[in-house]
């Protein structure tokens, strides 16, 4: 059935796909409701062809409306042009304001004939970003008349590239989820200390130049705690979660009694059982923490956590205050009472006085984090790692949660992220999170992106970008149906990446992109023009335009991340026994006969033993696991890859998965903890200790 030409026009303008191409290449037209659902979600009226003609029409008037565009980002060595509208016939003059000065913008040609706006008639005038300007954020002005308009400016790097401290070699470090990552010093979970000797640990023995880590996003602050770090209440926020009780300062005046009371507290969730229990942890931890914060505090520490409260700002507000409704009215702000619902109102301001020592409480707890996470990374350098701590940046939020209430103008209501079908999951995802409005980005200067990439860098070496393409576009899936029926929208990649580079640049840091499944052929090209890293999978990593077998180390790209596995995956050693394979047959995921897929996976894998003998990392004929898991990071060394990660699951021979895709409680996803071979749990002390791990170090090194 043909497309209505309003609703056609009207997708085309917020970027909405008509159609796209599937996995397998094929042609895929988007059903019609999809469509006017996600017009829907992006604030158009199209329930009728009428309203959407009338909602085309607004949209095409929406730029004329104003004199500056709402945003400007644009590269400092590349031209960039924009319009502006004024009364036809005016002067207009246009500046780029920085805090060196101001600079003109040069006027271009622009024969666009002038239009009647609102009974004005308005003219469109082009103007030039000035080249050369310096990195950040800036502002244009414009003047005609009477009239003077302002808008953002914001100068990104053509080129972001690999950070000074990284040197010209390959440089190889850990990928861990650190949560699973326990010590015998840990309360049931693995946390900031234990992530700062872990970090100290492999570098200082072994060479490891970063820590690749799960998301630290916060989680909701009660139960029920949200097991993935891929769902967190906001991004702009850490879990406390991981706080380590004994390393905060007021630790030290605690009296004997209640030092005894929070010892019997960590016994109270043992690091050795064969779960993450997240509830159990933190409601031990948080009898704790809620002690400690207490205590008075010195005249020092008073004013750092003061400090910390002034620089976070309006964000730490807003963010605390939903932690003090939710004390109360639990962590689905949906359910709120209505007046609750809205952050701006009086209701809510009023809670806020009134419930002060909650938001307190819960303020003092990202500052005890920041400063944890901070410790870790300064103990990562010092340790020599060239990098140190690398976060991971998830896609998106819990739609109940504290960012989804905070900032709910930014989020598309009615609809959800996720990916469309592909070869690994063959229905499709649907992640359940809301997805940022591109239009609301760039009215809003993109400021939640870049406070959020700005806050997470200052913990960290680098930024890992879970699903990097969504800043491309997004699969949007309209509620109630299912994950195939969604379709892309479009994002303006070439303002988020180059905020994205520009943080990364001010922070000396590195930018690795996870740019995997369906990807557009032009994305890795674009990424890899900017400077930013993608990431690159053994298994997957096969010459996809020759004769399909593995690509020859020398042959993989150099600006990525290199690793044997991702946490989508089983450990190397589950792999080669097809647990991804019996597991995703048993729940569902895929519809093709389970001796068909074993056969491909096998003969997957014996393409992979082939290239091993031919190389030379594996002997003939040999079909010990180890012996190939060994022999799989012999092959990342070889390669070209600025970046190569060897998985903690990988180096201590552990075969559980720790997510399983497309899937919520079906398995035990986030919540298995790091084990043994034989599937028992293994602590970080013991990790310190394995002869495995040391030779899989020396493997990716280059050294056996």
């Amino acid at each position: 059935m043909a497309l209505d030409p309003a609703l056609h026009a009207l997708a085309g303008h917020f970027g909405v796909a008509t159609d796209y191409y599937d996995w397998r290449g094929q042609l895929r037209e988007v059903p019609q409701s999809t469509i006017t659902a996600v017009l829907t979600a992006l604030g158009n009226d199209v329930s009728t062809p009428e309203a959407a003609e009338r909602s085309r029409v607004e949209a095409e008037l929406a730029p004329w409306r104003r004199v500056l565009p709402a945003c400007v980002v644009t590269r400092s060595n590349t031209e960039r042009t924009f319009s502006v509208h004024v009364p036809d016939g005016s002067e207009v003059t246009v500046v780029a304001v920085t805090d060196e000065g101001e600079v003109p913008c040069a006027q271009r040609d622009n024969w666009t004939p002038p239009r009647e706006v609102d009974g004005v008639r308005v003219g469109e005038a082009t103007f030039a970003v000035p080249l050369g300007l310096p990195h950040g954020y800036h502002r244009l002005v414009a003047v005609s008349g009477e009239t003077r308009a302002e808008a953002p400016l914001i100068i990104t790097p053509d080129w972001l590239g690999t950070p000074a401290s990284m040197g010209r070699d390959p440089i190889w470090g850990l990928v861990a989820q650190l949560y699973s990552v326990r010590s015998s010093h840990s309360w049931g979970m693995g946390d900031a200390a234990d992530l700062r000797d872990l970090a100290a640990w492999s570098a200082e023995e072994h060479g490891a130049d970063f820590v690749l880590i799960n998301p630290m996003h916060a989680a909701q602050p009660f139960p029920p705690l949200e097991p993935s770090p891929y769902l967190p209440t906001t991004r702009r926020f850490l879990n406390p979660l991981y706080i380590r009780v004994e390393d905060v300062p007021e630790y030290a005046d605690l009296s004997g009694d209640v030092l005894g009371e929070i010892a019997e507290l960590r016994r109270s969730v043992p690091a050795d059982s064969d779960r993450i229990y997240r509830e159990q942890v933190w409601q031990a931890k948080e009898t704790a923490l809620r002690a400690l914060h207490a205590l008075p505090r010195s005249a020092e520490r008073q004013a750092a956590f003061d400090a910390y409260r002034a620089r976070e700002g309006h964000a730490l507000v807003g963010f605390t205050t939903w932690c003090a409704i939710a004390a109360e009215h639990g962590c689905d702000w949906t359910l709120w009472p209505a007046e609750l619902q809205d952050p701006d109102s009086a209701a809510v301001a009023g809670y806020r006085a009134e419930h002060g020592a909650e938001a307190d409480y819960h303020a003092w707890l990202q500052w005890v984090l920041d400063e944890q996470l901070l410790d870790a990374q300064a103990a990562a350098k010092r340790a020599g790692m060239k990098l140190g701590v690398v976060h991971d940046l998830a896609v998106g939020v819990n739609p109940t949660g504290a960012e989804a209430w905070a900032r709910g103008d930014v989020f598309a209501r009615g609809v959800s992220v996720g990916a469309p079908p592909d070869a690994f999951t063959h229905l499709g995802q649907d992640w359940g999170q809301p997805p940022w409005r591109p239009d609301r980005l760039a009215e809003l200067a993109y400021d939640p992106f870049r406070s959020m990439v700005s806050a997470l860098l200052r913990h960290a070496g680098g930024i890992r970008v879970d699903h990097i393409i969504g800043l491309f576009r997004l699969w949007w899936v309209p509620q109630g149906a299912p994950a195939s029926e969604g379709t892309y929208v479009r994002y303006d990649h070439e303002a988020l990446i180059g905020i994205l580079a520009l943080e990364a640049w001010r922070a000396g840091a590195v930018i690795v992109g996870e740019d995997l499944g369906t990807v557009e052929p032009w994305v890795r090209e674009y990424l890899a023009d900017r400077g930013l890293l993608g990431t690159s999978i053994l298994w997957w990593e096969r010459d996809h335009h020759g004769d399909g077998l593995p690509l020859e180390p020398e042959e993989w790209r150099e600006y990525c991340l290199a690793s044997v596995t991702t946490h989508d995956l089983p450990p190397a050693a589950g792999y080669l026994e097809h647990a991804h394979v019996e597991l995703r047959h048993t729940l569902g995921l895929i519809g093709d006969d389970l001796a068909e897929e074993l056969a491909a996976d096998k003969a997957e894998q014996a393409d992979w033993r082939a290239a091993l003998e031919r190389r030379g990392y594996l002997d003939a004929g040999e079909t010990d696991t180890e012996a190939t898991v060994l022999a799989l990071h012999r092959y990342l060394a070889h390669t070209a890859s600025r970046m190569r990660g060897v998985a903690l699951v990988d180096a201590v021979g552990d075969r559980k998965i720790q997510n399983q895709p497309g899937t919520i409680d079906e398995y035990p996803n986030w919540r298995v903890p790091l084990s043994r071979p034989d599937g028992t749990p293994l602590l970080l002390d013991e990790v310190y200790l394995s002869a495995r791990f040391a030779a899989v170090a020396a493997a990716v090194r280059g050294l056996n």
